[in-house]
């Protein structure tokens, strides 16, 4: 087995341009350091000439399944011949990786002039900011401003935009939506957003605004009245999942699964998502609802062959995403124990795992005993590490919670990535059950992203 390339390890040639661009943006107010306003970003906007009016908006808040759905908004969107920006966060391994014009990432010459743009303006409200002993522009704050301003200027027909956190309050609702989405409210950031479903519905709410139809999938019972009463407060038009759409049947298939979807205005079958679990199917129909809702407001059906090819480009990275074979190497973005929930349900289900061996980092602030303890029903062994994010919970300390949880003769402690892939891979290998042993790595975004990277790179 050939060891797995060390971080940083790379033949991709980036733009000189591109790479101090990039340096600068990461050097802001960082994105995991929330000061909850949106008076700096109006302010850019407002400079800017707002382009996030430019063109027509679906946006798509939640706890989990946001990137998710909005790839796939986005997918249907092309496939119906419209040109459209999609806008997700946070990013794998490349920044640009939040930007994408017509399912393409913006280039990195693209990049650097809307980032050119953007940058006298940014200038001119972080020197408003100091004059008054305020906050600068967040890195957030700038990336979501450099989205819009590239959307503008390509110009797309439509743009799908993930909000970062939260919802009434985040950098991305400057924008007015025309189609709101609510995916799944669980319990996270609750430091920001409240340690209640309720108090984090209130603010993923803040998304539903006059003049927007909103499409809400299932919920738990304590969000379903918070949301009830936004969008009778601001008197929109509302499809929950459920009631108005629903996934009405679900088969595994080679690849992904196959789905009925009755939708707001059809009923649409034989519909391939080359994407893993029921999550994902759930997903599909609150992606299909939006699409509904945004192209005829909910009382036109689309073809069904459109949305057919639409959700056969869908792809997810990071979610679910095989990324190595022989034994097989799956990486998820799972962060919180909601999601680690439906990971191993997904895993359950869509893969025949014998033996299968969990690697797994955290970042200090997620709730890592919860993430572990929903895992621990589907891995046999797991392989303790962290990631390179300075946020990263130290490896020790986490194996400390792991051997709590798991036992001490099921976890295995590697305090770097690329060797903890390398003993992930090994143990996969040396399972009496090879030919159906499979390798999870998960635990955060930064830990999926790198992980992919370097198992990516190390296949070529």
């Amino acid at each position: 087995m050939a060891a797995v390339a060390e971080a940083g390890e790379t033949n991709d040639q980036v733009p000189s341009d591109y790479a101090s661009i990039t340096e600068q943006l990461l050097g802001r107010w960082p994105e995991n350091a929330i000061e909850p306003s949106l008076t700096r970003i109006t302010a850019v906007m407002d400079l800017l000439g707002e382009p996030q009016r430019a063109y027509p908006v679906i946006q798509v808040a939640g706890t989990n399944g946001k990137s998710s759905t909005a790839r796939m908004i986005a997918s249907l969107l092309q496939s119906i011949g419209l040109r459209v920006g999609l806008y997700t966060s946070p990013h794998l391994v490349d920044m640009r990786e939040r930007i994408e014009i017509d399912g393409e990432l913006i280039s990195a010459e693209d990049f650097v002039q809307a980032a050119g743009d953007v940058a006298p303006f940014i200038a001119a409200v972080d020197a408003r900011a100091e004059a008054e002993g305020g906050t600068p522009v967040t890195f957030f704050e700038t990336m979501t401003a450099i989205a819009f301003a590239a959307f503008a200027d390509a110009p797309v027909d439509a743009a799908v935009i993930e909000v970062g956190l939260g919802g009434s309050w985040d950098a991305t609702s400057v924008c007015d939506p025309q189609v709101a989405v609510v995916t799944r409210i669980d319990i996270d950031h609750a430091e920001l957003l409240g340690d209640t479903i309720e108090q984090i519905a209130g603010e993923k709410a803040g998304i539903i605004k006059p003049g927007s139809f909103a499409v809400i999938a299932s919920q738990d019972e304590e969000a379903v009245p918070v949301l009830g009463a936004r969008v009778a407060e601001v008197a929109v038009p509302a499809a929950w999942e459920g009631t108005s759409f629903a996934v009405s049947e679900r088969s595994i298939a080679v690849g992904g699964q196959l789905l009925t979807i009755q939708g707001l205005a059809g009923v649409y079958e034989d519909v391939f998502l080359p994407l893993f679990g029921k999550h994902q199917a759930e997903n599909a129909a609150v992606a299909l609802a939006a699409v509904e809702a945004f192209v005829g407001g909910g009382s036109t059906a689309l073809d069904a062959d459109v949305v057919r090819d639409g959700f056969a480009e869908v792809t997810s990275p990071g979610r679910l995403e095989i990324v190595r074979r022989g034994p097989t190497v799956v990486v998820d973005a799972a962060h919180n124990p909601a999601g680690a929930t439906v990971l191993a349900h997904a895993l359950s289900e869509a893969f025949a795992f014998t033996h299968l061996v969990g690697v797994v980092a955290v970042l200090a602030d997620k709730d890592a005993r919860g993430l572990l303890m929903s895992l621990e029903p589907v891995l046999d062994e797991v392989v303790i590490t962290q990631n390179s994010s300075p946020r990263s919970l130290p490896a020790d300390d986490l194996a400390a919670v792991a051997i709590q949880v798991f036992g001490s003769e099921r976890v295995v402690v590697e305090r770097r990535l690329p060797a903890a892939l390398d003993a992930g891979i090994r143990l996969a290998e040396e399972a009496d059950t090879y030919a159906a042993s499979g390798v999870i790595v998960t635990g955060s975004v930064v830990t999926a992203g790198e992980a992919r990277g370097l198992l990516l790179r190390g296949r070529a």
